[in-house]
């Protein structure tokens, strides 16, 4: 039986006082239990700390695996821009040795041994196994739609004395008076080698172009074809008054990868038959 139910049963001159005691007691009971109902959903609600500290570790897992995914991401992305350009390097270095051989002109240079002595009239062209000097209608700076210009080629050894490295220098070609300052004569080679012209030394400054660097090696030979049936060979030092028939250049890198091109020995033929010491009818 509740307490309202209690209530009914008391005598009729104290209903008033019972009832009114009844509701007090009543409203006094229930209290407890509506706080009780509340504090059990705000407990529903929460969260404890340690869920938070779950939270937070699972999401610094999260952020660590993905930083991580973008560090390997960016590191192969690097390793693979790299190796591409370094493969382009190695194929536009032998397109533009190719060009600019191929371009070669057969001109003449009025050569002095000593300023104010009468000149001589002698080939432009310096062929050694370090150094080679040419004109040619290919040029580094303004391809080949430029103007001729005079190259030269040196060998230097590399960064800190680690292999060689190739390199250019580009001068304008303004005629046999113009390429005679380049030359200093007409004698001995080194070493006692047969006559020929010689050349005053190749200049490396800040205006000289690397063409290819980290080479384990780099040398230039050239080809006479000689007169048949006699078999063409490859000579070191080219002191003929004509071009030969083809350059080449051995290279090698320093540090082989097998991943990435590598710098190769080129054999590029020179296809100019004209002999420029010989006068021609349209020569005027």
């Amino acid at each position: 039986m509740t307490a309202c139910s209690r209530c009914h049963t008391v005598a009729p001159t104290i209903r008033g006082a019972r009832t009114h005691a009844c509701r007090v007691h009543t409203r006094v009971n229930a209290f407890p239990a509506e706080r009780s109902h509340e504090c059990v959903r705000h407990r529903q609600k929460g969260v404890t700390l340690i869920e938070l500290l779950i939270a937070v570790m699972l999401l610094s897992l999260l952020s660590l695996a993905i930083v991580l995914t973008l560090r390997v991401a960016l590191s192969a992305m690097n390793k693979s821009d790299s190796k591409l350009m370094a493969n382009r390097r190695v194929s536009s270095v032998e397109r533009i040795l190719d060009q600019q051989i191929e371009g070669i002109m057969p001109v003449t240079a009025d050569c002095r041994a000593r300023p104010g002595t009468p000149s001589t009239k002698m080939m432009f062209f310096q062929g050694e196994p370090q150094a080679m000097r040419l004109a040619s209608t290919y040029s580094l700076q303004q391809g080949e739609r430029g103007v001729p210009m005079i190259l030269e080629f040196q060998v230097i050894p590399g960064e800190d004395e680690q292999g060689v490295r190739l390199v250019l220098n580009e001068h304008w070609y303004t005629g046999p008076r113009g390429a005679g300052l380049f030359c200093i004569g007409e004698g001995a080679g080194p070493g006692g080698g047969p006559p020929g012209p010689l050349f005053a030394p190749i200049s490396i400054g800040p205006e000289s172009f690397v063409i290819a660097d980290k080479l384990a090696y780099c040398n230039f030979s050239f080809r006479d074809p000689r007169e048949p049936p006699a078999p063409p060979v490859w000579v070191r030092r080219w002191v003929k008054p004509v071009l030969p028939n083809a350059i080449r250049i051995d290279m090698a890198p320093l540090a082989p990868d097998l991943g990435r091109l590598q710098p190769v020995t080129l054999t590029i033929p020179v296809h100019v038959t004209r002999r420029p010491m010989e006068p021609y009818e349209n020569d005027n």
